[in-house]
């Protein structure tokens, strides 16, 4: 188990109370006198520019960047991993000395005591679980790097395709593919595996020569360390405080992963989708509701805790507002991390929000795969987040597309949008009469 920073314990249990006040709120005549008093009072604020900042695994510090901006009174920040930007723009000061930044739509935070507008210390802290999830966070201003900088140079080059297996605790293995660019000493990439990306990986190969990786997304934290010897790979890898995997691969231009189309399908007897469950209103929703008759419809299965979905959503969107005229409908099965109404929709609409969706999304469940596969009893299982389930006009189930190549992965992002637009464009010309259903 990590173990926080020698933090006071009374600031511990201040940064912990802090998320609980402004989580939930209070009306009561002490609350509003504290909020007077705190008004009275000037915060430390933040530093604009490049922030660097940690989170601690049991690999070691698990860097990423932060750049913060102030737009009138108004602070709000980006979390950098290569060419992504995640934009933070809930920062508040409960505290004149402390913050709390909330990542993302995330029901996660990082809350921190801020030394002269130029440091802070924390923790990272990730609500909706079974268990507490905290973990030690730093950051400091002004230091515009991802891992420690090494001036000199180095002979050897991880950029390329590598067919990699990577090894659980408890020894059981699952395949990816590894694609790295390395320029001088820095590197960018991602791994693919059968249910999703590891998205925006960063980093740089070390004075040892070892390739070090990272990303941070505010809900999920990925470390990755290897030597290269030759054409063969030998690796680490950290996920958040727990998380322990071994990984090794070879290089090779022809790896390929078990095709994405075909590890989810209808069980036997069946060639439809049938479903109910309880829209943003409450109001229950099938698929044989007149909004969803004689159209298209694509089925996304999702989480609004998972970075892959969110990829999936940021295409969907605009694609969705260009093209429902056309006889088309998309419907978001949303299974989240607590089986609240209430507690899951709020998720759900800071999502909608965020993405600008404009299509329907249900709230199916939790999020547990044995038990999201019960409710779509005529799928095999639901073996990733997100899944895609493409339906004709008559009703009928057409493909099903397990997991999600995002942006992170170049070339096979752009292959997934080319195949995406090829089956809509399929299915969307299929002209079926009313009668036919």
């Amino acid at each position: 188990m990590n173990k926080l920073p020698k933090l006071l314990p009374t600031l511990l249990i201040a940064l912990i109370l802090i998320v609980g006040i402004t989580a939930c709120g209070s009306k009561g005549e002490d609350a509003t006198t504290n909020n007077e008093n705190t008004k009275e009072q000037t915060a430390t604020g933040l530093a604009t520019g490049i922030w660097r900042a940690t989170v601690k695994t049991p690999g070691g510090d698990l860097p990423f960047q932060l750049e913060v901006a102030k737009e009138g009174e108004k602070y709000n920040a980006r979390i950098i991993n290569g060419e992504e930007r995640i934009l933070l723009d809930e920062i508040e000061f409960p505290q004149p000395d402390s913050v709390k930044i909330t990542l993302h739509i995330f029901d996660a935070f990082l809350v921190g005591k801020v030394t002269e507008g130029k440091a802070i210390e924390g923790i990272w802290i990730k609500n909706g679980l079974k268990e507490p999830y905290e973990v030690a966070f730093k950051a400091e201003h002004g230091k515009d790097y991802r891992f420690e900088p090494v001036k000199s140079e180095t002979s050897v080059d991880y950029t390329g395709k590598w067919e990699v297996t990577f090894t659980e605790k408890d020894g059981s293995t699952y395949p990816s593919i590894g694609i790295f660019k390395q320029t001088g000493r820095k590197v960018n990439g991602t791994f693919l595996t059968t249910t999703g990306d590891y998205r925006y990986l960063e980093g740089q190969v070390n004075e040892k020569d070892e390739l070090m990786v990272s990303a941070f997304d505010g809900n999920h934290a990925f470390l990755f360390k290897a030597t290269q010897k030759e054409d063969k790979i030998n690796g680490e890898f950290w996920y958040g405080k727990s998380v322990y995997e071994t990984w090794k691969g070879v290089k090779n231009n022809d790896a390929k992963l078990a095709d994405a189309n075909k590890l989810t399908f209808l069980k036997k007897g069946y060639d439809k989708l049938s479903f109910s469950f309880p829209n943003m209103e409450g109001k229950k929703v099938t698929l044989e509701d007149e909004r969803y008759k004689d159209k298209v419809v694509l089925v996304q299965i999702f989480g609004t805790w998972c970075p892959n979905c969110m990829d999936e959503t940021a295409f969907l969107s605009p694609w969705y507002e260009k093209n429902k005229d056309r006889g088309v409908e998309i419907i978001g099965l949303a299974y989240e991390r607590s089986p609240d109404f209430e507690k899951a929709k709020v998720r759900i609409n800071k999502m909608v929000k965020r993405y600008k969706t404009g299509y329907e999304f249900l709230f199916a469940g939790i999020n547990d795969k044995k038990e999201a596969a019960k409710t779509l009893p005529m799928l095999n299982h639901v073996l990733s987040y997100p899944t895609t389930i493409f339906i004709d006009r008559t009703g009928k189930v057409r493909k099903i597309h397990t997991g999600f190549n995002g942006p992170g992965t170049g070339e096979y992002y752009e292959e997934f949008k080319k195949e995406f637009n090829e089956t809509m464009e399929e299915l969307i010309g299929e002209k079926t009469p009313v009668s036919a259903k």
